[in-house]
């Protein structure tokens, strides 16, 4: 897979690295002189420009990108280069990174983000779900369609410890894709039995959340429908 990265700054070069090591090919975009470090990312390949630039772009081939990443510091440009990689090259997958919490209901689909990345609601999710049993906690926010990456951790009282997972009449545009228990990560098959103090991971649209939570949270008499 091919990624370019528009910033290479320290966040831009970690993900980088972390691409590269898994094996994909990795453009790293900047304009800024200073940044150009190739030494410390070796094996990227690097482009001294304004990735908000047309001509820039064609040079960098975006075109041929499965995956933008926006990944400056400032929202402006990430906005722009998202756009511009999304309308402009077509390419299937925009990650904007998000500085100013203010500007996140920017990144959408109408400037071309797919997946944008707040580093703030990130943390403060990732505190919530440290600390949150029989709450959904929401962890990403996908722009197409209106969906998120939700956790929840089953509480003992849940009407669902105990149950298979294909037994569970789950709500509409809901997808659970990950169990986390202990130190196993398991595809939910539908004969895996759910158990008291299993993560849950689904993709769900936004509208089915409050729904989702109650299923999970609350025991209740009779069957699961």
């Amino acid at each position: 897979m091919r990624v370019a990265i528009a910033g290479a700054g320290a966040v831009g070069r970690s993900i980088a690295g972390e691409l590269l090591e898994n094996g994909h090919e990795v453009l790293l975009v900047d304009k800024a002189p200073t940044a150009i470090s190739v030494e410390r990312v070796p094996q990227a390949e690097w482009l001294l420009a304004d990735a908000c630039e047309i001509t820039s772009l064609d040079e960098a081939a975006l075109q041929r990108c499965n995956v933008v990443i926006a990944a400056t510091g400032d929202d402006k440009v990430n906005l722009v280069v998202s756009l511009l990689a999304k309308t402009e090259y077509g390419v299937p997958r925009v990650v904007a990174r998000v500085n100013n919490p203010k500007n996140e209901w920017l990144f959408n689909e109408s400037w071309g983000v797919d997946v944008a990345v707040s580093t703030p609601r990130l943390m403060s999710a990732l505190v919530e779900e440290a600390v949150s049993v029989g709450d959904l906690v929401r962890l990403l926010r996908f722009s197409h369609g209106d969906a998120n990456l939700v956790e929840l951790t089953l509480p003992p009282e849940s009407a669902l410890a105990g149950t298979q997972v294909g037994d569970v009449a789950w709500p509409e545009d809901t997808s659970l894709v990950t169990i986390i228990r202990g130190s196993r990560v398991l595809t939910p098959s539908p004969e895996e039995t759910l158990e008291a103090g299993d993560e849950l991971l689904f993709v769900a649209a936004q509208a089915r959340e409050e729904q989702l939570e109650d299923l999970l949270s609350v025991r209740r008499e009779g069957p699961l429908d």
